[in-house]
């Protein structure tokens, strides 16, 4: 594999200690968009989390010139046609400014949603761009995704986002409630990032 410096395209801690879990095998440096001295911020101006992901690790690879992983992922409520989608980040809009206040308008909006309703996926589209491909980074994507149900109220004090109400069956708890090692090796995260790992070893 690759001894390149591997950009993460995201400011947020919470993300940025999961991909260090996820790419630890990595051998070059991990660095995120403050180590690497990136002031820009690219807006996610795509309708789609495929071209979100492009759009920030194409643009974030020509910034910094180093190879650079960047996702746009989201929860998919099922019941609510989708939502929120490609904006769990944005939900509610300014009346919106935490995570427990995203949580907490999901969970008001799902408030009549049978439990047998309630399911949901969170997915994640990943993409490594290539700066040293020329004037266009060279660009290639993977998706993961993990089912859930939305419990009805959150639990659990790790993880981030809808982690605290999005509830595994099979682990009979949420997100949230999951040791780090547990949730890297089953999130849609770690499901991309290990599709990812394929790509970083090729370039």
């Amino acid at each position: 594999m690759s001894t390149r410096t591997l950009l993460v395209a995201t400011r947020n801690p919470g993300k940025m200690r999961e991909y260090r879990e996820l790419l630890a095998d990595y051998p070059g440096r991990i660095i995120s968009l403050e180590d690497a001295g990136v002031p820009d911020e690219v807006e996610e101006t795509g309708d789609t989390f495929h071209a979100n992901a492009v759009l920030k690790a194409s643009t974030y690879a020509l910034l910094s010139g180093h190879l650079t992983i960047s996702d746009d992922s989201g929860l998919e409520v099922h019941a609510l046609g989708g939502a929120p989608g490609v904006y769990s980040a944005r939900y509610g809009g300014d009346a919106c400014q935490s995570d427990a206040d995203r949580v907490a308008l999901l969970l008001r909006n799902m408030a009549e949603i049978p439990w047998e309703r309630r399911i949901a996926r969170f997915r994640c589209f990943t993409a490594v761009a290539d700066p040293d491909a020329g004037q266009e980074p060279r660009i290639a994507t993977v998706v993961g995704s993990i089912a859930g149900v939305i419990q009805y109220e959150p639990v659990g004090e790790h993880g981030f986002g809808y982690d605290p109400v999005f509830y595994l069956p099979s682990f009979r708890g949420t997100m949230a409630q999951l040791p780090v090692p547990a949730k890297n090796a089953i999130s849609h995260r770690a499901d991309a990032a290990r599709r990812a790992r394929t790509i970083l070893a090729t370039l």
